[in-house]
């Protein structure tokens, strides 16, 4: 059937092309934190998104290069796996005698934190000599972060001439060009020096004379530095095991390889203690400390080492909410949600402060990294140092987070400016009913509950462990919660028994049916037979998209497979759905979910985005892309991790000196050595044989139980 094209009406709203978030799909991005450089696939850097990036400030706007009305054609694009490029386009014309391409031009980029700089090589492997001007074009708006991601244009900076070393490079020796905005300044070099240079359009020129077989070079630096520092500065070493799967050829392998150094790129620094390291939570939006998106990345990574856990917790324990403040939703024990050099104006019109505590799950999660990483082997004192913060944490659960005393942790946005949504779904049309109205704050999410109920009883063994009172009543406190739940969480449609994903201001259960389903399993919140109803849902054709879950079920209205809360597939959704099934013990249904997100990995190249389209798999042979998705994203790229540890059934007791694995990993994963895995600081060696049967080499002293 053809569709009808109905005229706009005056009535009808439409944004503005220059308000559209911009497109990532077919970006080249790399990531030095805080540094990042988005381009287009040829290495232009000229439109939308694309831009030199340092701190939440676009340094670069514009870098281009060629000779003018010599078409570029680009014939090569090469990218290693620490996000360095090269980019090989012909000359079309230059120094040829026949059809076939005689000049190149290499373009090869290197990002480091604070610093881009390209390589340019330009080879005439022609009969003729070339004679060319070879010009150079580079812009600055210094742009905000949330200005380029509201799709609002920046106003070029005008750059004075310099070279380099100071500002007041003048004449015709001067190597490059310099933008300053306050204590931002930005430099750009070029070496040898340009025998052009034009500070008003930003041009700068070579004239050349390449003799056949002759080849000319030249490298150009662009620098940014901010007055008073990083606001978070890049992080020195690597706090974390380098894992590898050998053996058989495996996408599995392919995609811990690439997370690996997706992840060492997004890696960032504590300024009050260099030493704590922790991970930015995306590229380019979001590289920054999210309370949320670093505590679960964190937690995901354990098996590889509490370094990074450690530095996660201590970096937010440090900026853990001391007083009430309305204005940045802060309050006391509270973990926050992001921290920004400035105030963000978003699209949605919302007006986070710099520090913004608006997020009703990052305290709960603070305190579920701080037990797990003990079970992992944190030392005992660099636990005990935190548990203040811990009982700061749980005296929010019990003070702060239930602000009608109905026994459920619920959020409002007190402010009217900040965040509708404070979840993982936190989008204004995150969390809606199956008819598709959208839930009123006050909201009661279920996945909190969850994570509030299994890190008080985590808590209390915490406390216990280490001789604190308090154990007794956090264990009421979450049975309490448990049965509370139990009460008014869940609800019946044709398919059975399922729990709603929230309550909304009027306590009625929002009635959809929601990935969030998966975060409450192997939270000690369901019984068994509850757990295995939620798997059920879980690997139902409505969520199950054959490469990963859905975030909304096709049966609900407003369902939108390139919604961003609303259909579209999260990877790291599905990885702790699929890691809470493995902890129910039901890794008969753990095991398909993981198989579709190592396929949507393969897709991607191995470098899973934030998210990506909720298409069945039986449309599309591969995922279809979100279109504004980060890549990389910390959580994402961690979920390879957790989703090995959950195929394994890998758990340990580092005090206890017990670790647990499964006899046999699924059909797909046999044959397989895996290094890189640790528990106190010791390493963990795991072989799957032709069969799939596990062995596991403990550290001296552990006992091995298999499940």
């Amino acid at each position: 059937m053809e569709a009808t094209v109905k005229p706009r009406t005056e009535n009808e709203e439409t944004m503005p092309a220059t308000d559209l978030q911009p497109f990532l799909h077919d970006a080249r991005l790399a990531v030095a934190a805080p540094s990042l450089c988005a381009a287009r696939p040829d290495g232009r850097i000229t439109e939308g998104a694309d831009g030199f990036y340092h701190g939440d400030r676009r340094i670069l706007s514009r870098l281009e290069i060629g000779v003018p009305g010599v078409p570029n054609a680009p014939i090569a694009t090469a990218e290693d796996p620490d996000g360095h490029s090269v980019f090989v386009a012909v000359l079309r014309g230059l120094a040829e005698r026949t059809a076939d391409p005689a000049t190149t031009l290499e373009r090869r980029r290197e990002l480091h934190p604070g610093r881009l700089v390209e390589h340019y090589t330009l080879h005439n492997a022609g009969g003729r000599t070339a004679r060319l001007r070879l010009e150079i074009r580079a812009e600055s708006d210094l742009a905000t972060m949330d200005t380029v991601k509201a799709g609002r244009t920046g106003t070029p900076v005008t750059p004075t001439a310099g070279n380099g070393h100071g500002p007041n490079g003048r004449g015709p020796n001067s190597r490059g060009l310099r933008w300053q905005d306050g204590p931002l300044s930005a430099a750009l070099t070029l070496t040898p020096a340009p025998h052009h240079l034009d500070p008003a359009t930003g041009t700068l020129g070579y004239d050349l004379e390449l003799a056949p077989g002759q080849s000319w070079q030249a490298v150009l630096e662009c620098t940014a530095e901010h007055r008073d520092g990083d606001l978070f500065p890049a992080a020195r070493s690597t706090p974390w095991t380098t894992p590898e799967v050998t053996g058989r050829d495996h996408h599995l392998a392919h995609w811990l390889t690439r997370s690996h150094h997706d992840l060492r790129g997004l890696l960032l620094a504590d300024p009050l203690r260099p030493a704590d390291t922790f991970l930015a939570a995306g590229a380019p939006w979001f590289l920054t400390l999210f309370g949320r998106d670093s505590l679960w990345a964190a937690r995901m990574m354990l098996p590889l080492g509490t370094g990074l856990a450690a530095g996660t917790l201590r970096t937010l324990a440090r900026r853990q909410g001391r007083a009430v403040d309305p204005a940045t939703e802060e309050q006391p024990g509270k973990i926050l949600h992001e921290v920004r050099r400035a105030e963000q104006h978003l699209d949605t019109g919302s007006h986070l402060p710099p520090s913004y505590y608006g997020t009703a799950d990052a305290t709960p999660l603070w305190l579920l990294l701080l037990h797990d990483a003990w079970r992992w082997g944190l030392p005992a004192e660099d636990v005990e140092e935190l548990l203040p913060h811990a009982e700061a944490a749980l005296d929010w659960l019990a003070r702060y987070a239930d602000a009608d005393g109905d026994g459920f942790l619920e959020y409002v946005d007190s402010t009217g400016r900040g965040l509708s949504n404070q979840g993982w779904k936190d989008s204004s049309d995150g969390i809606r009913f199956r008819d598709g109205r959208i839930a009123a704050a006050p909201i009661a999410l279920s996945e909190v509950q969850a994570y509030a109920h299994e890190a008080a009883v985590k808590s209390a063994d915490l406390l216990e462990a280490f001789g604190r009172p308090g154990a007794d009543r956090w264990r009421q406190w979450a049975e309490r919660l448990r049965d509370c739940f139990r009460d008014r969480f869940w609800a019946e449609d044709e398919h059975g028994r399922y729990p709603v994903v929230a309550l909304d201001r009027d306590k009625r259960p929002v009635d959809s049916v929601a990935s969030n389903l998966g975060h409450l399993l192997g939270t000690g919140l369901l019984s068994d037979e509850e757990s295995a109803l939620v798997a059920q849902r879980l690997t139902a054709p409505g969520l199950d998209s054959g490469f990963g879950l859905r975030t909304l079920d096709t049966a609900t209205a407003g369902f939108n497979p390139l919604g961003y809360h609303t259909g579209s597939v999260w990877p790291h959704d599905t990885a702790v759905a699929v890691h809470g099934l493995a902890r129910a013990g039901l890794h008969e249904d753990a095991a398909p979910l993981a198989a579709g997100l190592v396929r949507a990995a393969a897709a991607f190249e191995h470098r899973l985005p934030e998210l990506y389209a909720g298409h069945p798999r039986e449309r599309y042979d591969r995922p279809v892309p979100y279109p504004a998705s980060c890549r990389p994203q910390a959580w994402a790229a961690a979920s390879a991790v957790l989703v090995l540890q959950a195929l394994l059934g890998l758990a340990a007791d580092a005090p206890g000196r017990r670790l647990w694995v499964r006899g046999r990993v699924p059909a797909g994963y046999e044959s397989l050595r895996i290094d890189g895995l640790t528990v106190a600081g010791l390493p963990i060696g795991v072989t799957t044989d032709h069969t799939g049967a596990v062995r596991l080499r403990a550290p001296e002293g552990f006992t091995v139980t298999t499940i």
